[in-house]
């Protein structure tokens, strides 16, 4: 069991901005926030549930006494910060040249980071969800989709934003097993394994409002978008068991 992907306990599986400018002909690029997306919307998907697919919303409370400069990372004078496409440009070689240093796989996605402002520069094969997710079918696979309480088993490989390999349950010798439904995993990959197919492989970018909470004791780092390759192996029904005082779940 790789306890990477749990919310609660230490992690070892992942870590890791581009204003708009031009690029290669077939990308796409994005901005965590505030930013238009170009990558083609999801059709609606019957595998997941209502909770998943809907937007996030964000809550912003009332505070008696609130300084502007909380709100208003500008200049006195009202200026907003333009961008410099030739900057985007340098700044997406750069990351491109570490991912291939760092061998990272084919049609990886690139990552334009100044700040905490981020782009996400993809093919035009990848899928992005309006909860922000980001993903791309290898494989699509066959079979029901899980649901919450049944017990996936599935292989996966981390990278960060540089495409450096971070955890993999291939190198572990093992699978990861969890029960969905029950917050055992992260909020992302939740969301991207929850439609995937037995057989079915899938990369998923998880934008940090969709990753775990961050921390001494994590190994994500604020505001870093995380990538997983996954490949779903199998699904299972799961039953409660109880025998005497003694109690727990079976999954077959």
């Amino acid at each position: 069991m790789a306890n990477v992907l749990l919310l609660n306990g230490p992690h070892h599986v992942l870590s890791g901005k581009l204003p708009t400018t031009e690029v290669a002909s077939g990308t796409y690029m994005t901005q965590m926030t505030h930013t238009k997306s170009f990558l083609k919307d999801e059709k609606e998907n019957a595998c997941l549930p209502d909770s998943i697919v809907s937007c996030t919303r964000r809550v912003i409370l009332r505070l008696p006494v609130v300084s502007s400069v909380l709100f208003f990372p500008y200049s006195a004078n009202g200026k907003v910060k333009t961008t410099n496409p030739f900057n985007d440009n340098r700044l997406l070689e750069q990351n491109k040249k570490i991912q291939e240093a760092n061998q990272a796989p084919k049609d990886f996605p690139n990552f334009i980071r100044e700040g905490f402002q981020v782009k996400v520069v993809t093919s035009d094969k990848y899928v992005r969800r309006r909860s922000g997710l980001i993903y791309l079918d290898i494989e699509v696979g066959n079979g029901d989709c899980p649901k919450d309480g049944q017990q996936v088993t599935f292989h996966y490989i981390g990278y960060n934003e540089s495409g450096r390999r971070i955890d993999s349950t291939y190198s572990q010798g093992s699978p990861a097993k969890i029960r969905l439904g029950n917050n055992a995993l992260v909020p992302g990959f939740e969301e991207g394994i929850h439609d995937m197919k037995p057989g079915g492989k899938r990369r998923i970018i998880i934008p940090p409002e969709l990753g775990p909470p961050v921390g001494p004791s994590t190994f994500f780092s604020s505001k870093q978008y995380e990538v997983f390759d996954v490949e779903l192996l199998n699904v299972k029904d799961c039953q409660r068991r109880t025998i005497a005082f003694y109690s727990d779940v079976v999954c077959n």
